[in-house]
């Protein structure tokens, strides 16, 4: 069976039985989440998507009642008590138990509810004369949870790593008896399900613990309590409480629902919550307590006791909503489970059937099964993707891509380090060195080489923290790739993703592996008879006849000058500025060099009602307003289609409108200080985006440091992403429009990029010709005119190139095909810091025509 004929819905219904809820699911998806239409969402681990009719029931809600203080005694605020305590009601229904054996207690998130614990719980330290407590925890296990070892070591408590292996290795046959003799306390914490892998860990594990059957409990006396971190698992899977009486269940809300979010509960077992002793005690958790001596009596309700003031109660509220839309949509966690569980084995079986045209495997997975059964594995799929050669693909190349595609997935290690070890083969040493910013090759070098380095970025290598996206060090993937799957996920999502994968990631033909096939369970009818692996060949996203995926070695003519290009010198051939960030360009031929960049190149920006800098990436049609800037008029003109021209001053005596005072923005990740530019330019912006908006612009007195520059002295930004300049070169870009000549060779697909169009979406302020595809990536340092610079870094490429600049339109290319020939990295062109002679007052003026100098890279 070819890939073509597996990603069929009459396959993945030979693969699995369930798929949706009854009725017409198609309707309802429709219905409920008209906002994802054009969307691949894939990130329900993460957060789920809330249906349309939850938030309009809520709204309904508070909008025609009055819910007071809970903590008063008016009718609105009874209103509000009674409410809140059917929700507790209903949470404790949710996961099979009743408030005789649990209590709600509701937190922030699952991470505050777990922080609650352990900061209640009676540790024990060593002493000489008494074995103090343990904490022991499953190393596959989140980040907060972990977290819980720093609060305890300060009190003199061991904190100890489990393996799942060695969990049930030293596990012991027969059920301890109760120790009366010694009381102390331990706390073993692990995960129903890895938010990682999505493997589901044995419930039974809490009884184990509890009788001391299983390690680490076997090991030490004392009473052993069980913290179920449930926070993945009741995300796609039923929980009962009756089946697994674990002491202390944090949950996030939001992993259910998808609204609210910032609200979560800690499930306290009633005959575990007396060993919780709070340090603190806030408004309402008081039965009584004196100002003027020590004299406090805490509240008798478990859940008053540990909900320090008022609790967000109309969040609260909204559960209720959540609950009915969940129970209406589905019919219950049991179905949900089904649904998505089908979906996880159906994506599991054919990515990792998936093979190159050598018959090398697509993709590395991470799980510790096969998808046998929904009681051991969750909806969660985590993997690298593999090239030809057996290469890892980094996972931020997967993201930025899946980006294009409008596939919204998870890469990282997901706040799970012990897991993203394991399963990746990294070391702890590994781990350590990744964080750190190494100068070990430029200790071994001479000083004036030294000296050299220290202006050159390239030679140094950043420390890898959580978040960022630094994928390979040396090869090794730092990270992988997450899908994850939600009730509302559907065949679609699927057959979408892999779709991609094999278009972006396969080199063709595209074939499947069949003995695999057979094994994972599509050993039916459909795949008898087959002998050989089928192959078919995608080329564009068409299947259809064409060559195979070109690679960066395959490549190497095509970026090639003959001996003869030499003798063309490297001048400047184009000079653009983009006055408003994420606008349209405004190209000159002469302009000044600011202290900041080129002369007001991204000295304003249009943000939000909410103050967020607006970018293409969310509103395309910014790239249709073409800002131009007038020196000697002093005017900044805004001018778009349909709309009549307004002018905004360059300069202005008092900085800032009357009534208009300074405001703080962020850009990436940088406060900075702007000046609003008045009611005229907002409402110009907003009648023409659509959405209100302002137009801002930074506070000529306010200095946004680069916080790497690759200069000796500090480098002051406008409001740039990464650094003053951006630099391509038209080699680079001849390049690119080959490979998607070549990508489109025999199949229909985007049309073909002309020269200035493949320019305009890469928006670089400053673009040479004369140059060889991608040398400027050899570069240190280059000198155009007179003007001396520095290179920085390379430009990682994102989806927001596939936009086309004259109509705002989104096409796959330029990104597929630098992703084809850039194997494990998406960057086009470098960023430059201008480099100001000592006692150089002026900066001078870039112009077209310039001869340029560069200095390559030496160690």
């Amino acid at each position: 069976m070819d890939f073509r004929k597996l990603c069929t819905f009459e396959t993945f219904q030979q693969l699995s039985s369930h798929y949706g809820y009854g009725g017409n699911f198609r309707d309802v998806i429709e219905q409920e989440f008209t906002r994802i239409k054009a969307v691949t969402y894939l990130d329900h681990a993460a957060a789920p998507l809330y249906p349309e009719s939850l938030v309009r029931d809520y709204c309904g809600d508070i909008s025609a009642n009055v819910y007071g203080n809970p903590h008063s005694h008016n009718p609105s605020s009874r209103l509000t008590h009674d409410t809140v305590e059917g929700v507790r009601f209903r949470v404790l229904q949710h996961f099979n138990t009743t408030p005789k054996e649990y209590s709600v207690i509701f937190t922030s998130g699952c991470t505050a509810a777990l922080k609650l614990v352990a900061e209640s719980f009676p540790w024990r330290p060593h002493t000489e004369s008494e074995v103090g407590s343990h904490f022991y925890y499953l190393t596959d296990s989140h980040t907060s949870v972990v977290g819980i070892r720093a609060l305890t070591s300060g009190r003199g408590v061991a904190a100890l790593p489990v393996s799942p292996q060695e969990l049930e290795k030293r596990a012991k046959d027969e059920t301890r008896a109760e120790d009366v003799i010694c009381q102390t306390p331990h706390l073993f914490c692990y995960p129903a399900q890895s938010n990682f892998s999505g493997r589901k860990y044995p419930l039974s594990h809490v009884k184990a613990i509890q009788a001391r059957r299983l390690y680490p409990a076997c090991a030490h006396q004392g009473r052993w309590f069980v913290l179920l971190d449930a926070a993945s698992h009741v995300s796609c899977s039923p929980l009962s409480l009756q089946d697994c009486p674990a002491d202390f269940i944090p949950i996030s809300f939001y992993k259910m629902f998808g609204f609210p979010t910032g609200l979560g509960a800690l499930l306290v077992r009633n005959n575990a919550a007396g060993i919780l002793k709070k340090s603190f005690f806030g408004g309402g958790t008081a039965a009584a307590y004196l100002s003027g001596e020590d004299y406090y009596v805490e509240a008798a309700n478990i859940s008053d006791r540990f909900e320090d003031g008022t609790v967000s109660f109309l969040d609260i509220i909204a559960l209720n909503h959540g609950f009915e839309s969940l129970d209406r949509i589905t019919g219950g966690m049991h179905n949900i489970q089904q649904h998505t569980f089908g979906l996880a084995r159906y994506t599991y079986i054919l990515l990792s059937s998936l093979c190159h045209g050598n018959g090398r495997p697509v993709a590395r997975l991470y799980t510790e099964g096969h998808f046998d059964s929904p009681i051991t594995q969750g909806a969660i799929l985590n993997f690298n993707l593999v090239d030809s050669k057996g290469q890892i693909i980094g996972y931020s190349q997967v993201d930025r891509m899946a980006s294009l595609y409008n596939i919204h997935v998870r890469t990282g290690c997901f706040c799970n380090t012990g897991a993203c070890q394991s399963f990746l083969g990294i070391t702890s040493q590994q781990m350590k060195r990744n964080l750190q910013v190494s100068d070990e090759r430029g200790m071994k070098l001479s000083k004036s080489v030294k000296g050299r380095i220290k202006n050159c970025l390239f030679l140094f290598e950043a420390g890898h923290v959580c978040g960022d996206n630094m994928d390979l060090v040396d090869g090794i993937p730092t990270g992988s790739v997450r899908v994850s799957f939600g009730y509302m996920s559907t065949f679609e999502d699927c057959q979408k993703f892999l779709n991609f994968v094999a278009e972006c990631f396969v080199e063709k033909p595209v074939t499947v592996d069949q003995v695999r096939l057979r094994m994972l369970g599509a050993g039916t009818a459909a795949v008898e008879g087959s002998s050989e692996p089928a192959s078919v060949k995608i080329t564009n996203g068409e299947l259809c006849d064409g060559d195979e995926k070109m690679s960066e070695a395959s490549l190497k003519g095509f970026g090639q000058t003959d001996s003869d290009s030499h003798r063309e010198a490297y001048t400047l051939a184009n000079i653009y500025i983009y006055p408003v960030k994420s606008c349209g360009a405004f190209e000159v031929h002469d302009w000044p060099v600011g202290r900041l960049g080129l002369l007001y190149d991204r000295g304003w920006m249009v943000v939000n009602r909410n103050g967020v800098c607006l970018s293409q990436k969310r509103e395309p049609r910014l790239c249709l307003i073409r800002p131009q800037v007038h020196l000697n008029a002093n005017k900044l003109l805004l001018q778009a289609p349909d709309m009549d021209t307004i002018s905004v001053p360059l300069e202005n005596s008092s900085e800032s409108h009357t009534g208009y005072g300074v405001c703080v923005s962020k850009v990436c990740g940088d406060r900075v200080e702007t000046v609003d530019c008045g009611d005229e330019a907002a409402s110009w912006l907003s009648d023409f985006l659509g959405q209100p908006c302002r137009l801002i612009r930074q506070r000529p007195d306010f200095t946004r440091e680069m916080r790497k520059s690759g200069a000796a002295t500090s480098t002051s930004l406008s409001l740039v992403n990464e650094a003053q300049y951006l630099m391509i070169n038209r080699g680079s870009v001849a390049l690119i429009q080959k490979l998607i000549s070549s990508r489109q060779d025999g199949c229909e697909g985007d049309q073909l990029l002309d020269t200035q169009s493949v320019i305009s979406r890469f928006r670089a302020n400053l673009v040479i010709t004369g140059v060889e595809a991608f040398e400027e990536d050899n570069w240190s340092h280059l000198d155009i005119g007179s003007t001396r610079f520095v290179v920085t870094g390379q430009c990682g490429r994102c989806h927001l190139v596939g936009i086309d600049q004259d109509t705002g339109t989104k096409t796959k290319e330029p990104l597929m095909s630098l992703s084809a020939y850039r194997t494990g990295k998406l960057t086009f062109g470098v960023y430059l810091n201008h480099l100001v002679a000592e006692g150089s007052a002026t900066a001078g003026v870039l112009s077209v025509g310039s001869l340029v100098k560069p200095e390559p890279r030496t160690l």
